[in-house]
């Protein structure tokens, strides 16, 4: 049974391309996206496994950590592996139900990281701004239910998409030049009115993910605010340090978003292999940098990672 309730007269699959001019090159391009792939699943499996493991480590801010690994993780599964199959065995199908899945996961998952990122500015904000009553607001059960938040609005902002397309009539030419089902790309294989599709698609990127920013913007604002009241400099540099990682993931995440999304839509003038390259880093190196970067500015969490390390190697060689 087809995950989406498709027309039984579209029963002819989809063909995701690659990247269309590097066909030759695709064995050498799977290298880096393989690598990038094992060193994002194990870098974020790390981080869950020290997390559920360190019982000093049950805390919100580990919490929302492991929520952003299990993103990471869930992107980029969503677009490696067939990316994969398709480099190294050109298998290039995919039914039109398992494409519209795809699309699903991929943009329901993307807009869970932002809720994430959100919440995560918040919990740098109470945590420079209220520290006294840290411990009381953010507790791990409000945590918990601000991610069941994040994820019920992703399911019902992205469910939409696939449902308004699995209601159009897609053309004789099913050949997708991507690695993956993007929602764009899929949209223009329909010959029918797709003006809808289009404008939900603008409105989850602005709106939605526009007030998210909007969101994090006025918490840093508050921090910033907080910071230049305190006369130390040695806390200004603790204060400041503390909301580093958070920026650098956002950095990360919510430019290279938006530069994709806009270029679907409006970038005819950029060579499709150079867009469809970015896009897909967009999908990889995030989610394998982001738990190096926490890894590294947390030193709690560091040193766990380290000790957990040791004794599996230890445990390894014995």
């Amino acid at each position: 049974m087809a995950p989406f309730n498709l027309t039984p007269s579209d029963p002819s699959p989809f063909i995701l391309m690659g990247i269309p001019g590097l066909e030759a090159a695709h064995i050498w391009i799977s290298i880096p996206f393989s690598m990038f792939y094992i060193i994002s699943l194990f870098g974020n499996f790390m981080v869950l496994f020290v997390v559920v493991k360190e019982q000093t480590l049950h805390k919100p801010m580990y919490l929302l950590l492991c929520m952003l690994a299990l993103t990471d993780i869930a992107t980029s599964t969503s677009v490696v592996p067939k990316a994969l199959c398709i480099f190294w065995f050109s298998l290039k199908g995919i039914t039109v139900g398992g494409c519209l899945t795809q699309m699903f996961f991929l943009h329901a998952v993307s807009i869970m990281q932002s809720a994430v990122l959100v919440t995560m500015a918040f919990d740098r904000y109470v945590a420079i701004c209220n520290p006294l009553r840290y411990a009381t607001i953010l507790t791990n059960a409000r945590i918990a239910k601000l991610g069941l938040l994040g994820l019920i609005r992703a399911v019902l902002f992205i469910l939409p998409l696939p449902l308004l397309l699995s209601r159009q009539p897609f053309c004789a030419n099913r050949i997708i030049l991507h690695t993956y089902c993007e929602h764009m790309a899929v949209v223009k294989m329909s010959c029918g009115d797709v003006s809808v599709n289009r404008m939900y698609g603008l409105v989850i990127a602005f709106v939605v993910l526009g007030l998210d920013l909007m969101l994090i913007a006025l918490s840093y604002g508050l921090i910033l605010r907080a910071i230049l009241r305190i006369s130390s400099k040695k806390a200004h540099e603790k204060a400041l340090n503390t909301c580093t990682a958070h920026i650098c993931v956002m950095m990360m995440s919510y430019p290279p978003f938006f530069y994709s999304t806009l270029t679907h839509r409006f970038g005819q003038g950029i060579a499709p292999h150079i867009h469809i390259i970015l896009a897909n880093l967009y999908f990889l190196l995030p989610n394998m940098l982001n738990p190096i970067i926490y890894g590294v500015k947390n030193k709690e969490l560091f040193e766990k990672v380290v000790k957990c390390t040791s004794r599996l190697c230890f445990l390894g060689c014995h």
